[in-house]
């Protein structure tokens, strides 16, 4: 069975699409949404849909899925941003990629709901960047063996970069593959604040931690930074 595991903090209006997105999936799953005393309903939503609702008292993306992860039965995990929508037969595929014994996990291609040509570009070279060292962004719907994420000591409970330190850390756990078709993230970072701007602040914030190794968590870094760069 696939645990899905949903971090959320005043999703509902994102959560619809996301649910109404497993539809039709036919691999084995349970949905369980990490909900971070949301006030616009978003727990309701999650249940309506049939989820398992967490609380947690940490609006920390990692600690809501590593809390999600402890209480997920599945012998798969896949981490699903709120705001980010899995394509047709999407659990199939993982399922099938994760017969091979050597794989160890892995995430989508992506693309956003959003017009932008830069964004497109973007997404084009996030894609060889997976391809080419196995190194995943959160919205790219990461998903990993239970005994691998066990193995690795989850998510370290950092504000940013989490994402990128996990799938860096299980891309030398074993081979990862990139799957598609791609999920469809929401646009609406770049949207607000503008795709070159909002795609180069990722960009200089990814170099920085890159360059200032993995050790310890960088900078905190605006809400609307969290890293999305290609």
């Amino acid at each position: 069975m696939i645990s899905i595991i949903i971090p959320a903090a005043n999703e509902a209006a994102q959560l619809p699409a996301t649910f109404a997105a497993l539809r039709g999936q036919t691999a084995r799953y349970e949905s369980i949404v990490i909900d971070a005393q949301s006030t616009d309903g978003t727990a309701k939503i999650a249940r309506d849909f049939g989820a398992q609702v967490i609380a947690s008292a940490r609006r920390q993306r990692a600690a809501q899925m590593n809390a999600g992860a402890r209480a997920a039965r599945g012998e798969v995990l896949l981490f699903l941003h709120a705001d980010t929508r899995l394509g047709p037969a999407a659990l199939a595929k993982i399922a099938g990629a994760l017969r091979d014994p050597a794989v160890a996990g892995g995430g989508f291609a992506r693309r956003y709901d959003a017009p932008s040509p830069l964004l497109r570009v973007t997404c084009a070279l996030a894609e060889m960047r997976t391809r080419c060292c196995g190194w995943f962004l959160g919205d790219q719907a990461i998903f990993v063996r239970r005994a691998v994420f066990e193995e690795l000591g989850g998510f370290r409970e950092w504000d940013i970069f989490e994402d990128l330190d996990f799938s860096r850390r299980l891309a030398r756990a074993g081979r990862t593959v990139t799957l598609r078709p791609p999920v469809i993230s929401a646009g609406r970072r770049f949207t607000a604040r503008g795709a070159a701007r909002t795609t180069w602040s990722d960009f200089w914030l990814t170099v920085r931690h890159l360059r200032d190794g993995v050790s310890a968590p960088p900078e905190k870094a605006p809400a609307a930074s969290i890293a999305t760069a290609a």
